[in-house]
């Protein structure tokens, strides 16, 4: 499972190589229960750190031998991160319209990236935005500016 390793940080949002590596066997898992049509979505809580039960958004990217295979994620998390890459794993196996289900004879090929935005944070000024790093998550009404951080691994 090949990733690339970059450091995380929004504030003292941090994943530590130990979290991806358990992200990682999430979706893999996960995509393998689908495909065997068994899934058991029997994750504790109780079993991930504080930043794996961050609410956060993160998108799941499936490659399979160097080609886009299915991507789907969540811009901001109404869960925590291991329950929304679990569910975008399901998403990005199965729902991203421009593919065909992933089948169980494909999963060999199949390698899984992980995108996690940092939670996001409200700003008080466009100056604290840093062009290149930050993503922007704007909503209408009250001047709400947000920087989700992005990193993929």
């Amino acid at each position: 499972m090949p990733f690339q390793r970059k450091k995380i940080q929004s504030g003292d949002f941090n994943l530590t190589e130990s979290d991806k590596e358990i992200l990682l066997t999430i979706a893999r898992q996960t995509i393998e229960e689908h495909c065997a049509h068994d899934i058991k979505h029997n994750l504790n809580p109780l079993d991930f750190s504080d930043t794996l039960k961050t609410k956060c958004g993160a998108f799941v990217s499936l490659h399979k031998k160097g080609k886009l295979r299915g991507c789907i994620g969540r811009l901001t998390g109404d869960l925590p991160l291991y329950k929304i890459v679990q569910e975008m794993a399901i998403s990005a196996a199965s729902h991203d319209y421009r593919f065909m289900p992933v089948e169980a004879r494909e999963l060999l090929d199949i390698e899984i990236e992980i995108s996690v935005l940092s939670p996001l944070r409200k700003i008080d000024s466009i100056d604290q935005i840093e062009l290149g790093k930050h993503g922007i998550y704007i909503e209408k009404g009250a001047l709400n500016r947000s920087i989700p951080a992005t990193g993929s691994y």
